[in-house]
C-alpha cells in the first residue's frame, strides 16, 4: 500500500506543476504532428502508386497499340513495380528515405535499371526523418532526463531533502514512485498519438503492441538510468544542472557518437561495389555487343539459356532476340558484382544490428523500422521483387521471339503483372 500511496500523493504533486505539464504538452504535440505527418507521407506514397498503377496501365495501352513486333513491344512498354508502406509505416518510415520504393522496368539490361537511383546514405542520415520512431529512440531520453536530472537534487536545492527523507517509510520507494509518475505521464503523452494513428491506419494489433512495448522499453532503461545515476554519491555532490550535464553527456555518446562511429567502422570492415560500378560494368557489356561477332553473344547466352541452342540463327545483321540476349549477357557480367554489393548491404546490416546493442537509440529505432517493414531487409526483398518480376517479362517474351511468333495484342494481354501484396 505504501508504493501504492506515494504514487497517488505524486500524482496529485505532479497534477500542480506548471513546468511539468507544459512539457507533457510539448511531448504530446511532438508525438500528434509526428503522427499526423507519418500517415501524411504514407497516405501521399499510396495514392502515388494508385495514381501509377493506373497511368502506367494507360501508357503501356497505348504504346503496345502501336508496336507490329514483339521486340519493340517489350523495347518501348514499361512495367510499374512498387513497395507499398505497411500500415505501421507512418511510425517509422525507416529506409524507405534512402532505397527507393518505385521503379518503372524494361525488358532490357535491368543492373542498370535498379542502380541508376541507387544512392549511399546521406552523412547524417542515421538520425532519420521526423517520425514517430524518431521521437521515441532520440528525443524521449531528452524528456526522461528533463524530468528526472533533479529528482533529488531540487529538493536538496530547496532545503526539503532532510524532512521527506525523514517522514518516507521507505526512501527507494519514494523515488521511484514519483519517477513511475512522471514516465507513466510521458509514456501516455507519447503514445495516446501513436495510438489513434494505429487505429486509423488499421494496423495489426500484435504490430501496434510490439511497437509500444519497444517504446516503454526503452523509456524504462533511461528511467532507471537517471533513477541509479540520482542516487550515486557523485551526484550527491552536484547541483541539478551538473547532473543533467552528466545525463546529457551520456545521451550524446549513445545517440550520436555510438552510430557515428560504427557507421564509419562498418564501411571500413565491409568491402562493397557501389552502384557506379555496377552500372559501368553492365553498360561497357552491351555497347561492346555491337562490335563483336554474334557468337560471343550467342555462347554467353546460352550458358545460361541452353533451351534456345537451336533458334539463334540469324537472318539479317540485326533481330529483337540477338538485341535481348546481349541484355542478358550486360546482367549475367554485372552479377557477381551485384551479388556482391546485396550481400556487403546485408553484412553491414548485420553489424549495425550488432552496434546497436551499445546505443540503445540506435536499437530502438531499429527495432521500430523492423516491425513497421521500413528497415533494410525490406528493401532488398522489393529488389528480389524486382528482379523476379524483370525475369518473368524474360521468360514471356523470350519465346515469343526465338520461336518467331505472330504478333498479336491479345497474346500480349498476357503479360506478367507486378504483384506486391505483402503490405495489402
Amino acid at each position: 500500500m505504501t508504493l501504492f500511496s506515494n504514487i497517488s500523493r505524486e500524482a496529485k504533486f505532479l497534477a500542480k506543476q506548471r513546468y511539468i505539464l507544459v512539457l507533457l504538452s510539448i511531448v504530446f504535440l511532438l508525438s500528434v504532428f509526428a503522427v499526423w505527418s507519418g500517415i501524411s507521407e504514407t497516405r501521399s506514397q499510396i495514392n502515388t502508386i494508385e495514381r501509377l498503377i493506373e497511368k502506367d496501365a494507360i501508357d503501356r495501352d497505348n504504346v503496345l497499340a502501336k508496336q507490329k513486333d514483339y521486340g519493340s513491344a517489350a523495347y518501348y512498354s514499361f512495367n510499374l513495380t512498387y513497395s507499398a508502406p505497411s500500415t505501421m509505416a507512418f511510425a517509422a518510415m525507416g529506409q524507405r528515405d534512402i532505397y527507393p520504393w518505385k521503379h518503372r522496368i524494361r525488358m532490357l539490361a535491368l543492373e542498370g535499371q535498379i542502380y541508376e537511383t541507387d544512392a549511399d546514405n546521406p552523412e547524417l542520415s542515421f538520425l532519420g526523418r521526423f517520425d514517430f520512431a524518431f521521437i521515441a529512440s532520440v528525443l524521449l531520453p531528452l524528456f526522461v532526463i528533463l524530468l528526472l536530472h533533479n529528482l533529488r537534487s531540487a529538493e536538496r536545492e530547496a532545503g526539503r531533502y532532510d524532512l521527506l527523507i525523514i517522514t518516507a517509510s521507505k526512501q527507494q520507494s519514494l523515488w521511484l514512485s514519483r519517477a513511475m509518475v512522471l514516465c507513466s505521464a510521458l509514456a501516455i503523452a507519447l503514445l495516446v498519438p501513436f495510438l489513434i494513428g494505429a487505429l486509423v491506419t488499421q494496423a495489426p494489433l500484435i504490430s501496434v503492441g510490439l511497437m509500444a512495448l519497444v517504446v516503454i522499453a526503452h523509456l524504462l532503461f533511461w528511467m532507471l538510468l537517471a533513477l541509479l545515476f540520482t542516487a550515486s554519491k557523485v551526484a550527491a555532490k552536484q547541483s541539478s544542472a551538473q547532473t543533467a550535464s552528466v545525463l546529457l553527456a551520456i545521451w550524446l555518446v549513445v545517440t550520436v557518437l555510438i552510430p557515428v562511429g560504427s557507421d564509419m567502422a562498418i564501411d571500413d570492415m565491409v568491402e562493397s561495389p557501389n552502384g557506379g560500378e555496377i552500372v559501368l560494368t553492365q553498360r561497357e557489356a552491351v555497347n561492346n555487343a555491337w562490335d563483336i561477332p554474334f557468337n560471343a553473344t550467342w555462347d554467353e547466352f546460352l550458358a545460361t539459356h541452353p533451351q534456345w541452342k537451336d533458334k539463334t540463327q540469324m537472318g539479317e545483321s540485326f533481330e529483337w532476340k540477338w538485341y535481348y540476349a546481349f541484355q542478358q549477357v550486360g546482367d549475367q557480367k554485372a552479377e557477381t558484382l551485384s551479388k556482391a554489393y546485396r550481400a556487403a548491404t546485408l553484412e553491414k546490416n548485420t553489424l549495425a544490428q550488432r552496434f546497436a546493442l551499445m546505443s540503445p537509440p540506435m536499437l530502438t529505432q531499429r527495432l521500430m523500422s523492423s516491425i513497421a517493414e521500413t528497415d533494410t531487409k525490406s528493401a532488398i526483398e522489393y529488389e528480389l521483387a524486382i528482379r523476379e518480376y524483370h525475369k518473368a517479362l524474360r521468360h514471356f517474351y523470350y519465346p515469343l521471339m526465338f520461336n518467331k511468333a505472330e504478333f498479336s495484342l491479345e497474346t500480349l494481354a498476357g503479360l506478367p503483372k507486378f504483384s506486391n501484396t505483402k503490405h495489402n
